[in-house]
């Protein structure tokens, strides 16, 4: 049970870190909203396109959420039977860092290899995606140990 109540925290933390990581004035939001093309419309494309998307926004925040938790077990889960078992929290830590390393990582970059990224923008949406999942593991790892 408390696996499950420290994840929805990490759920928390991760929408949390998102919104502050993509908002539009960031230097990250600008690189998003540029790999959305939306560098490309006028201010008036701009909102529209954002009213249409707005009546099934939620679906896509759900779905993200749902994304968040099952990261959230696994990082809450890494930690906690780590110290659990005695094991220091920067092993625990290092453990979570080596699974960002070989599953996030990789992924992200299959998705910048193979997606519709723009060439001249895919280093910096690949550095800003594999760092904001980095903050995020992090941050729910150090949660995780606080409360457990």
């Amino acid at each position: 049970m408390t696996i499950v109540l420290l994840a929805l925290g990490g759920v928390v933390i991760s929408i949390i870190i998102g919104t502050l990581w993509f908002m539009p004035n960031t230097p990250m939001g600008k690189l998003h909203m540029r790999y959305l093309g939306f560098d490309k419309l006028s201010p008036e494309e701009q909102t529209q396109k954002i009213e249409a998307a707005k009546p099934t926004m939620w679906k896509t925040y759900m779905a993200q959420a749902i994304l968040s938790f099952l990261t959230s077990v696994a990082v809450v889960f890494i930690v906690t039977m780590s110290l659990q078992n005695g094991v220091p929290l920067e092993m625990a830590l290092g453990f979570v860092l080596l699974n960002w390393l070989c599953f996030m990582v990789p992924v992200a970059g299959s998705n910048i290899l193979w997606g519709n990224v723009d060439r001249t923008i895919a280093w910096k949406k690949f550095l800003s995606d594999i760092s904001w999942q980095l903050v995020i593991v992090l941050l729910i790892g150090l949660m995780a140990a606080y409360f457990a």
